[in-house]
């Protein structure tokens, strides 16, 4: 019974097919009405095939929409509707996914990146400190 994944709704607990027999049947219904994996996986998660993906992607010049690197692949989605907005490479992708699709914390991060520019401040003959124009205090010019 250990080759038999658990199955609650059956009456004898577990499914009908071994687990490879029923990853097998799974590859073989996903190529025959999806054409494949990733077809299968675009139509259930965006509603949307390879064909739009790769309209979408000819759009944009076959670039990632926000830095410009050449063939992204990654389908990026608005999380509260569901609506497609692009196609980004693996890293902006990510990084919208990081920020929670929020442009508050996008323009925080932006006003903290152009904000605290740590820089080398001569205080001594020889002796730097390093300051930023936004955080903690500027370096002393008592020497």
């Amino acid at each position: 019974m250990a080759d038999f994944p658990r199955n609650r709704s059956d009456s004898s607990g577990y499914a009908t097919y071994c687990k490879s027999c029923h990853n097998r049947r799974t590859r073989e219904t996903k190529q025959r009405l999806y054409g494949g994996n990733r077809e299968y996986h675009l139509r259930r998660r965006y509603g949307i095939g390879e064909k739009e993906v790769q309209e979408l992607l000819a759009e944009q010049g076959g670039v990632c929409a926000v830095c410009g690197d050449p063939d992204p692949e990654h389908v990026d989605h608005d999380h509260r509707t569901g609506w497609v907005r692009g196609i980004l490479c693996f890293n902006r992708n990510g990084g919208l996914g990081q920020f929670r699709d929020s442009p508050v914390r996008l323009a925080r991060a932006i006003t903290y990146l152009r904000g605290t520019t740590w820089q080398r401040v001569l205080i001594h003959p020889g002796v730097y400190q390093m300051c930023s124009p936004t955080r903690g205090r500027p370096p002393s010019q008592r020497f």
